[in-house]
């Protein structure tokens, strides 16, 4: 028996309220912060995310569907806005992600500065949430084969003159991207090998993960959401849990929103419950045969 107290919901805004949702789990940002930033009502976030929508988005794709073209090209979506785009497009459309990353290899060998495999292989970046050991075992590895160690985190800061939440707060997330990208760039030209810890959410921007990818040997480094969270707050960073009690719940949407972007990675190394020193040392070994050769 059909339950009339729920309305069939529309399966376009349901993906549409899964893609939002995505894409604020990716940044790394709370509903409520969304909505702030945005200068929006929370709940009118959370009725685009939970399928509700709104009536000018499916009036927007019913004249889509009429003129034979995308929600994207109706709104003015770079991707749209010359032939080449949508020739490109054309090409790209349903290839599979082997397929894709063969592309995006070709492409970034025709427009950005060559890098070689060896030395590509000689600046190591490691990637992952906070709490995985990131920057602690990054050190170590440092220390061990005498290597620079960067904390990206701390380049970006230079670079700007204050601290990443001043970032944020002064002059918005597009001017952290932009200080994060520069700051990257920055690295790479100065050292030829180096171990470097990135931001968790370094994968949220296409154009700066393309550049860790292409200019850095990448690692993974991950573990359970729990230990992800237990580790942050042995830190004595409190911060996760502060006025949000769906904390978990958060890190677990974060985590699951970037692990295709993290997976990118040349290797992946799971660090749930080992301690930091047993973490070193397997990394090492493994590392050992694969760069700095």
């Amino acid at each position: 028996m059909t339950d009339l107290s729920e309305p069939t919901k529309d399966p376009f805004l349901s993906q549409l309220g899964e893609r939002v949702k995505s894409l604020r789990a990716r940044r790394g940002i709370s509903r409520k912060a969304l909505a702030t930033l945005a200068d929006v009502s929370e709940r009118h976030v959370a009725n685009v995310e939970t399928g509700v929508g709104n009536a000018s988005i499916q009036f927007l794709r019913q004249l889509a569907q009429v003129l034979n073209c995308s929600l994207a090209e109706m709104t003015g979506d770079q991707t749209a806005s010359s032939p080449e785009w949508l020739m490109i497009r054309g090409i790209l459309h349903s290839r599979t992600d082997a397929e894709l990353k063969q592309a995006r290899v070709a492409l970034s060998e025709l427009f950005e500065t060559p890098t070689s495999e060896a030395a590509r292989r000689r600046r190591i970046a490691l990637i992952g949430l906070r709490g995985a050991g990131k920057s602690s075992i990054g050190r170590m590895l440092a220390a061990s084969w005498a290597l620079p160690f960067v904390e990206l985190s701390r380049e970006i800061e230079i670079l700007a003159g204050c601290s990443i939440p001043e970032i944020h707060s002064l002059y918005g997330a597009n001017a952290y991207r932009r200080y994060e990208y520069r700051a990257l760039e920055d690295v790479i030209r100065r050292l030829p090998t180096a171990i470097v810890a990135t931001p968790g959410g370094i994968v949220s921007d296409p154009a700066t993960f393309n550049l860790l990818l292409s200019h850095c040997y990448t690692v993974w480094l991950k573990a359970s959401p729990e230990e992800h969270m237990a580790r942050v707050l042995a830190q004595g960073d409190k911060r996760p849990m502060q006025g949000n009690r769906e904390a978990m719940e958060d890190l677990k949407n974060i985590l699951a929103s970037r692990e295709e972007f993290y997976s990118k990675a040349d290797l992946a190394m799971d660090t749930s419950e080992m301690a930091q020193e047993a973490a070193f040392l397997s990394l090492s070994e493994q590392l050992r045969e694969k760069v700095l050769t």
